[in-house]
């Protein structure tokens, strides 16, 4: 610990060290994401792996469009629909 762990310190002190804990934690980070890569580029499957990938991310982007894209029915239509279901089947 140094000897300014424990004090409060002033608003520029306070958002030094926010900064310096963000790089620390971007640093940290990256270095683990950069050992998984260098994982994955090892592996000899890796062709194989990244078709995989393509294939989940692209099914990823069809779900989310379908999902945004989906025009729900109009609702008088729903009203038609469900009063045909109530009439009984002499009256139509």
């Amino acid at each position: 610990m140094t000897q300014h762990a424990g004090r409060g310190g002033g608003p520029e002190e306070r958002a030094v060290l926010l900064v310096a804990g963000l790089a620390d934690l971007a640093v940290s980070t990256m270095g683990a994401a950069l050992g998984t890569v260098r994982g994955l580029l090892r592996r000899s499957d890796g062709a194989e792996l990244a078709a995989e990938a393509g294939n989940d991310l692209m099914a990823r982007g069809r779900l989310a469009l379908d999902r945004c894209a989906a025009v729900p029915p109009a609702h008088l239509e729903i009203l038609a629909r469900q009063a045909l279901k109530r009439r009984p089947a002499d009256d139509v």
